[in-house]
């Protein structure tokens, strides 16, 4: 059996109990939609310094310019950049798929102010520690972010390219599948710009992303099985965190539905 496929077998557990989370049937109201959206939104955030820590690792970002890893490989990377850092939203105008998330939540009137903040912080100069703690983040959110750069930090190309792949390219176009899934319908309110951007993660990660985001993991692991172990247990760590982020706003929505009533 390939490697990949081994993987995929020992994550599909926590797989399917992303796909099959109670989190997207409760999103029933734009404010349900809102508080999802409000901490999803770091997520979106924090998937761009993964990507941004491959790019590092694997291709040249500095002065006098070398090449860097293998041409197969740095094209991956350069390409899934181009569209996550600069695709295009509804009216053709480029932009991240961070800026397009904060459009959606902008159409909903969610609450841009915390991530906003948080990243005037990093701007500042402050670590993401400080930022933490002087923004008083979620906790929820906070550990997953966490587990997020813990990676990052690792220094170890398979290991950010099995977060990057399992965690989140490969994971992406069912688990927005599952949440786009009569969400119009039950949402009375325009959520045009939310569902552009779930589906042009559907279209790009499904058709593209993911499979360039596969061949990277078996370009960077080879022959070498205790890389193709350490991806397994990155993956797992990094549905894991998914799992407690989506429980987290799960179980907000619920005491928001509940003060409603």
């Amino acid at each position: 059996m390939k490697a990949i496929e081994k993987i995929k077998m020992a994550i599909d557990p926590l797989r399917q109990a992303l796909l099959k989370h109670p989190v997207y049937e409760e999103i029933r109201t734009v404010d349900d939609l809102n508080l999802f959206m409000e901490s999803h939104v770091f997520a979106v955030w924090d998937f761009m310094s993964l990507l941004k820590a491959l790019q590092i690792e694997l291709t040249c970002v500095k002065i006098p310019w070398t090449p860097s890893g293998t041409p197969a490989v740095r094209r991956l990377v350069n390409e899934i950049v181009l569209a996550e850092e600069t695709d295009v939203d509804m009216q053709g105008n480029p932009a991240s798929h961070f800026e397009l998330y904060l459009q959606a939540m902008q159409s909903t009137k969610a609450d841009t102010l915390p991530i906003e903040q948080f990243i005037n912080s990093l701007k500042a100069g402050n670590s993401l520690d400080n930022s933490y703690d002087r923004l008083e983040i979620d906790k929820d959110v906070r550990a997953f972010m966490e587990c997020t750069f813990s990676v990052v930090h690792s220094g170890e190309p398979h290991k950010v390219a099995a977060a990057f792949t399992f965690g989140r390219e490969d994971l992406i176009p069912d688990m927005f599948t599952s949440l786009i899934k009569d969400l119009d319908r039950k949402v009375a309110t325009d959520l045009s710009v939310f569902i552009y951007y779930l589906e042009r993660h559907i279209e790009l990660d499904g058709d593209e992303h993911g499979p360039m985001a596969m061949h990277m993991v078996s370009e960077l692991c080879g022959t070498d099985w205790q890389k193709w172990e350490d991806c397994v247990h990155i993956a797992r760590r990094a549905l894991q965190a998914r799992l407690i982020l989506w429980d987290s706003i799960y179980q907000k929505i619920q005491r928001r539905q509940m003060h409603a009533d």
